[in-house]
């Protein structure tokens, strides 16, 4: 079973995403030793990028999601390629606040709703496109939906949910994203609306053992539907020393040098896996020598 699909209605008037995301969320949780709110926060903006990711077209393009919202949790950023292969990180991975008004953990508290929900899209060889939008309720999926009617005006439904269990480990999350195409009839939103209506949340869905497939159909109730494709994807990061290597070659010589420490090493750690890459004076002296 793939942890991702897409689907259209077989009048080619809407297409829908779906994704379980749990193996995602619960990886970076897993890395960023995240408190419940952020786990939830991040895993929302996480399950989001990989859904709209999925949509570019070149193998190398990326998308990256940020939101500023002026809350503890800081900056949060996902980055996905076109398979929706995702990574991400929150500025303050620990934030601790009571539940909000329905008992649940308050999102939008943790993110904050005074600041704005960026979208960048790299497609090789031209300046990335970069969309950008206020914040709506900091609650994720509202603030992509408005993102999406205010940047790119396409009509679109956006749900995500992360559950995280008492010990902080994810027990589901995923993510369902729908979208109107400019020759959709008035019948078809009327329905798609009710349907959205009446939607359980994506929790619930997961854990009552719907699959991805299941919660598309379940949106798109009374259409006849097609599967465009489906496909697996991860938790995963590009990171690697070379990489460190190339962005550390952009500092200053006396700056590269500063870096060692009283043994003459410098660590340097990679924001969204935790991966520790070390190097050496001789190995700082080098790269100062060429960055010159």
């Amino acid at each position: 079973m793939k942890n991702y699909i897409r689907c259209i209605t077989s009048d080619g008037s809407i297409v829908a995403s779906a994704i379980d995301s749990t193996n995602i969320v619960a990886r970076a949780e897993q890395i960023h030793k995240t408190s419940a709110v952020v786990t939830a926060a991040l895993g929302r903006t996480l399950t989001a990028a990989s859904l709209m990711g999925a949509a570019l077209k070149g193998e190398e393009d990326t998308l990256t999601i940020r939101i500023n919202g002026g809350g503890p949790a800081g900056t949060i950023l996902a980055v996905t390629d076109s398979c929706g292969n995702v990574r991400g990180y929150a500025q303050n991975p620990v934030v601790e606040i009571p539940l909000n008004s329905k008992g649940k953990l308050d999102v939008a508290g943790a993110v904050g709703v005074d600041g704005t929900l960026s979208v960048a899209r790299d497609i090789g060889g031209r300046e990335p496109y970069v969309g950008q939008c206020p914040l709506v309720s900091g609650e994720i999926a509202e603030d992509i939906t408005g993102y999406y009617a205010t940047s790119e005006q396409i009509p679109t439904i956006c749900a995500l949910g992360v559950l995280v269990n008492p010990d902080l480990t994810v027990q589901v999350a995923g993510g369902l994203l729908v979208q109107l195409l400019p020759f959709a009839d008035s019948a078809a939103v009327d329905l798609l609306e009710r349907n959205a209506k009446a939607l359980p949340s994506v929790t619930q869905m997961l854990s009552s053992g719907m699959t991805p497939e299941d919660m598309c159909r379940k949106v798109l109730d009374g259409m006849k539907v097609e599967v465009l494709d489906q496909w697996d994807t991860h938790y995963q990061c590009n990171c690697s020393l070379e990489r460190v290597k190339r962005a550390l070659s952009t500092l200053r010589k006396d700056e590269l040098l500063s870096l060692a420490d009283e043994s003459g090493k410098a660590e340097i750690s990679c924001h969204f896996c935790d991966q520790v890459y070390t190097l050496t004076r001789p190995e700082l002296e080098k790269l100062a020598e060429e960055a010159k």
